[in-house]
């Protein structure tokens, strides 16, 4: 493994005195290589897991939202799509806390896609009173997924957890104005955020499931 290593960083630098367009890049790589020689392939592939997890719940979020506010026909199959997303998520913590807590985390998740796509409609349709309340329980669902993973895991803290819940509501309530405001700027940069702020949700739970469960990615 080291001999592989060492070839390909051996070949990135003798490739930068000739192409030196390429060298940046070249360095980065080598640097990656070198910061995850001793991580173990469970452990990478465990955190490659999450973060996809994690980015399609904010992609397929945001195209929900795009699809809703517009009206496309699309809308019920980016719907059910965002639903299995879900059940993907609750499903990538079943082999470590088991079944019942991987279908009561897919619950949760789901609950807070139901209750997104109402207030997509309510926002729709400037309904004021009832986005109060859906927001209201939007952000109580976040505090329960944010009490349920804390109480699995001591590498995750309750605060942080929530911090990091709360932070994504805002970035799609930030998607779901700007596509209301048809202002394109305020909408890449909300799903930029989000995208940004859902891999920090994905690193923290892997890197507190390879803590906890240490024997398993040795």
């Amino acid at each position: 493994m080291k001999r592989k290593l060492h070839r390909i960083i051996a070949f990135l630098l003798s490739a930068a005195l000739f192409l030196p367009a390429t060298a940046t890049k070249g360095q980065e790589v080598a640097e990656e290589v070198e910061q995850t020689e001793g991580i173990s392939s469970a452990a990478v592939k465990l955190r490659e897991e999450m973060r996809k997890l994690w980015t399609d719940q904010t992609l397929w979020t945001r195209n929900y939202v795009v699809s809703a506010t517009a009206g496309l026909e699309d809308q019920s199959q980016v719907l059910a799509k965002l639903l299995k997303n879900q059940e993907d998520i609750g499903n990538a913590f079943k082999p470590y806390y088991g079944e019942a807590v991987g279908d009561q985390l897919t619950e949760l998740l789901k609950q807070h896609i139901f209750i997104a796509e109402k207030i997509v409609e309510a926002a729709k349709n400037q309904q004021q009173l009832d986005l109060k309340t859906l927001y209201t329980n939007w952000y109580l669902n976040a505090d329960d997924i944010a009490n349920l993973l804390s109480g699995l895991n001591m590498n995750w803290t309750l605060n942080e957890l929530r911090d990091l819940l709360h932070t994504q509501l805002q970035q799609v309530t930030d998607v779901v104005e700007a596509r209301l405001n048809k202002d394109g700027n305020a909408d890449i940069l909300a799903f930029d955020q989000g995208e940004e702020n859902s891999l920090v949700v994905a690193d923290t739970l892997s890197e507190g499931i390879i803590k906890q469960f240490p024997n398993l990615f040795s």
